[in-house]
């Protein structure tokens, strides 16, 4: 069977690494190529598997693969993705899929004008907890859904992260769209209205809010609510969290999707750490995205998906400057 080549561009964000394992696993996919302005990010991965460098993603998009994913800063992800379409390249696009809703619809438009695919990187669509909430609402276990409390708490990112010339925001940005994306896929009706208070509360001189949380009414009449903050420090025992507790007329659901996990407490840590059991969501998101490519078919989390998830975020730095809500 001829295998699908695909190559990767930026391994700015760290997701890039568990993506490049997860393909490298696959027998169906050979990586073709990595390209990365800086060469020190990828050296080691290149040197150990033997793989083409370019340090132009120009270069990479010139060769004869079928795909890329994309995990460059997030203000390069609508040029490289336009970039890839116009070659006629698939697109797995890391997120939030871009910084404006303009740009973001340019990145739509030109996948779909040149007949590639464009997925947008959410993996948490793939929790076991997430996926068995999702599976009880739609037997209704809980009657309707009449509001949703979520949260997205992770540590510090630092680098490019908290430079807005390259994230496109902080926390409110970074840290609402994986949850807002849950929200969207288990209630299956658009957000109307947004309200949000973000601001930099756990780091000083840092130029983008650390902290936030933003309210949300969807059409169907859903309220939802997120806290979505930097605010887990150095010495929490994992990255962060991604919870929801989904509220019903006739019951709740508890999520917790990185709930399986053993307690270890080391000497050498110096601290408490959590070891993750589940099962891996990026194996997961990588395996779909391969799979809707072979086969033909639409990829599962697609660019419009990605827009409604950023665009929540981005509505509610509208919020923000206005003080009150903005409707959608």
């Amino acid at each position: 069977m001829k295998k699908l080549k695909i190559g990767m561009i930026s391994f700015a964000h760290g997701h890039a690494f568990s993506y490049f394992n997860s393909l490298h696993a696959l027998p169906e996919v050979e990586v073709a190529g990595i390209a990365d302005p800086v060469p020190s990010r990828v050296e080691r991965l290149v040197q150990a598997h033997q793989l083409p460098y370019y340090e132009d993603y120009r270069q990479l998009l010139d060769t004869d693969i079928d795909a890329v994913v994309i995990c460059s800063e997030n203000v390069y992800h609508a040029e490289m993705t336009i970039a890839a379409a116009e070659r006629g390249k698939h697109v797995l696009c890391e997120k939030p899929l871009g910084i404006t809703k303009e740009s973001m619809e340019a990145m739509i438009t030109a996948c779909r004008d040149n007949g590639v695919q464009l997925m947008t990187a959410f993996p948490c669509r793939y929790l076991a907890a997430v996926v068995q909430a999702k599976r009880a609402v739609e037997r209704g276990e809980i009657g309707d859904v009449i509001a949703v409390k979520g949260t997205n708490r992770g540590s510090f990112p630092g680098g490019w992260f908290v430079d807005p010339a390259l994230s496109g925001g902080g926390a409110l940005l970074d840290h609402t769209v994986h949850v807002m994306d849950l929200m969207n896929w288990i209630i299956g009706s658009e957000v109307k209205e947004v309200y949000a208070y973000a601001a930099p509360l756990f780091h000083e001189n840092i130029e983008v809010e650390d902290a936030g949380m933003i309210h949300v009414k969807f059409e169907n009449g859903v309220f939802g609510v997120l806290d979505t903050s930097w605010s887990r420090n150095a010495t929490f025992p994992t990255w962060g969290d991604v919870t929801m507790e989904i509220i019903g007329t006739k019951g709740v659901i508890s999520v917790d999707g990185f709930a399986q996990k053993n307690e270890l407490f080391s000497n050498v840590n110096g601290k408490g750490t959590w070891e993750f059991w589940g099962d891996n969501m990026d194996a997961y998101l990588i395996q779909d995205f391969v799979d809707a490519l072979i086969h033909d078919k639409p990829v599962p989390i697609s660019g419009e998906d990605g827009l409604r998830s950023a665009h929540v975020a981005l509505a509610g730095y509208e919020s923000l400057q206005q003080g009150q809500p903005v409707q959608l």
